[in-house]
């Protein structure tokens, strides 16, 4: 054996334990890496699938995916919807291997819809993602691309005061805990008890909008002219209504106002818009940037009319609705092929948020992503492994751990419960709920010797 091979099988151990320790270093999340040595891919199967829901600002339906081989993927349902949009799933899902993610995904896609009736498919799509990731002991968002950033910086919704004062003090308040992006809304029923302020169609007047006005420049004059400041919650607008709202708004140099038409725009909430020609309307009637889609469902079902014809500045996807991780980054990277920004909205719990933070870090134009969940003082707690609290400074460290990279936090779980118990048997799912063209047998046809047969 030469002398320098002999140094360097000597000196191999030393260089091993550095590798590990910088590794250790370089990331806050302390769970091991690595393909999982348990886990045999080819020969993996789904299980069972079951639920616990957690009661917090929201809902939050979280589901887990089991194995027989106990690797395990964590998945949650569009914030205040219920665990059965993904449980109606189960019998899709038994028995097939959760390492074909796309095909899995496709055999379902036709179950999923608007609003929380995404919430199944995009559920089911974060715990695939949970348990790849786990048995190729990459993070989630590795599964889909390559980071273009390694913290996600947060938007942080506000609710509204009467007093604009108040209003003000509380998004200064969000300030001083190192949010850099901000949220207020900005419902009309603020200036209602004030002469003249409101209409017979229950919307500002030009008075009353100058009253919505003073508002917001009271809370530029608190965060800055410098900062982005979004607006929600309007009330009933139609399309001129809407236009008379955002020319309004136009000197205060607003990041977006979202979800504006609220009236005949063929899609019930506001906030899953079907007629992409009244959102052009008002989009080429104002510079202030126009954004929508938060309970849209799907590339093709749900946004791309929106960015093709260029309706919209920004899309504003909710990952628990739209599609989770594969389809969320589907529909911004199309939406950045075509000159459109991508927000993310989000209201649910830590299983769903690092979720939506692994697709985050793979799309290419990202202004932002919610944080709903500010004021809850145990949210961090409900999860283990990201280093804690979750959201600093107003942004999120992007997982480098296998799958998700969280863990469900047992004991702080169960003291939010809303009903059910933690992860019970779902045996009131095993059967079909939600089908195709199924042939149960036996059943009387003809043969082919025209007798009546039953087999």
């Amino acid at each position: 054996m030469s002398s320098s091979r002999r140094a360097f099988l000597t000196m191999a151990p030393a260089f091993a334990g550095l590798l590990k320790m910088s590794e250790s270093a370089a990331s806050p999340y302390a769970l091991e890496r690595g393909p999982n040595p348990n886990s045999v891919p080819s020969a993996l199967k789904i299980t069972d699938m079951r639920s616990v829901l957690v009661a917090s600002n929201y809902d939050y339906p979280i589901i887990r995916i089991d194995t027989n081989q106990g690797v395990y993927g964590l998945g949650e349902v569009r914030d205040a919807g219920r665990e059965g949009t993904a449980l109606v799933l189960k019998p899709h899902l038994v028995g097939r291997n959760p390492l074909s993610i796309e095909p899995i995904l496709d055999s379902i896609r036709n179950f999923a819809s608007q609003q929380r009736l995404g919430g199944g498919y995009s559920a089911v799509d974060m715990a695939l993602h949970d348990i790849a990731g786990k048995v190729y002991g990459v993070p989630a968002w590795r599964l889909v691309g390559s980071k273009y950033r390694d913290r996600i910086r947060c938007y942080c919704d506000t609710d509204q005061s009467k007093d604009p004062k108040v209003f003000a003090e509380r998004l200064k308040k969000r300030k001083a805990m190192g949010y850099t992006f901000f949220k207020m809304d900005l419902g009309t029923r603020l200036v209602t008890d004030r002469p003249g302020a409101i209409n017979s169609r229950n919307t500002a007047t030009e008075k009353g909008l100058g009253y919505l006005c003073e508002y917001i420049q009271a809370i530029r004059d608190e965060i800055g002219w410098d900062a982005p400041l979004a607006t929600d919650h309007f009330g009933p607008l139609t399309v001129n209504d809407s236009i008379r709202y955002a020319r309004a708004f136009e000197k205060y140099d607003l990041a977006w106002a979202e979800d504006m038409i609220q009236v005949g725009h063929l899609g019930p909430g506001g906030d899953a818009p079907k007629n992409w020609r009244a959102y052009r309307e008002l989009s080429e009637a104002t510079v202030t940037p126009i954004a929508t889609g938060e309970s849209l469902f799907g590339l093709e079902e749900g946004f791309k009319d929106l960015i093709d014809q260029r309706a919209i500045d920004i899309i504003h996807p909710d990952p628990l609705t739209s599609g989770a991780i594969r389809e969320t980054k589907r529909i911004a990277d199309y939406a950045a092929m075509h000159g459109v920004q991508t927000a993310i909205h989000f209201a649910g719990s830590p299983v769903g948020c690092l979720a939506s933070v692994h697709m985050a870090a793979t799309i290419k134009d990202l202004l932002a992503m919610e944080n709903h969940a500010v004021d809850i003082p145990w949210w961090s707690d409900l999860v283990s492994g990201p280093a804690k609290p979750i959201v600093q400074q107003g942004h999120i460290t992007v997982p480098d751990t296998p799958g998700l990279g969280v863990e469900l936090n047992e004991a702080v779980v169960k003291e939010h419960i809303r009903k059910g118990g933690y992860f019970e048997p779902t045996p009131q799912y095993d059967d079909y709920i939600l089908d195709r063209f199924r042939l149960g047998g036996p059943y009387p046809h003809i043969d082919e010797n025209g007798k009546l047969v039953n087999k």
